[in-house]
């Protein structure tokens, strides 16, 4: 059975697009997995882990109103990661997460295991809120594994359709 990691580059690939990732709490292991896929080059442009608020900002392109309304957990910092990595390294598509990986740093409002990932490429943008639960480690993996599905099944349904996306990321398999 083809990876997803693998599933994705195919499709990145097939369609001549570029990728590049925004990543809080998932450390730059999604970038790692989309690089242990040979020939990756061919469309892994580069990332950006980007741990603490300043970088969000300066690398990234997340605007500050956004993280003091909304905080660096949350919908709207995800889309703008996504959104910012694409502009800053010129890519066909962008991949931003954030989240608390645990096992400390949750709150009652945002608590350990919660991540926002973002997909964002020329059809608009995708946000899913997540609920992970396990170590940090098992945190960090259910994060990408979901980013690295959103990704595929943005692209397959890109691939399927000319339109813009209309997705329901509540079916996207967790």
């Amino acid at each position: 059975m083809m990876k997803i990691e693998e599933q994705a580059g195919k499709l990145l690939l097939a369609q001549g697009m570029t990728i590049a990732c925004a990543e809080s709490c998932t450390g730059g292991l999604l970038t790692s997995r989309l690089t242990d896929i040979a020939g990756s080059s061919a469309y892994v442009m580069g990332s950006v882990v980007s741990y603490t608020n300043r970088i969000k900002e300066k690398l990234v392109g997340v605007r500050h109103e956004t993280l003091l309304a909304h905080g660096a957990v949350s919908e709207e910092t995800a889309r703008e990661m996504a959104e910012g990595i694409r502009r800053a390294i010129e890519t066909d598509m962008g991949v931003g997460i954030t989240g608390i990986a645990g096992p400390g740093g949750g709150t009652a409002t945002k608590p350990v295991g919660l991540v926002f990932i973002a997909v964002s490429g020329p059809d608009g943008t995708i946000v899913k809120e997540n609920h992970f639960r396990g170590s940090r480690t098992e945190v960090k993996r259910q994060s990408t594994e979901t980013a690295l599905q959103m990704l595929c099944f943005y692209l397959s349904r890109r691939d399927s359709s000319s339109s813009p996306l209309n997705v329901d990321t509540r079916k996207i398999k967790e």
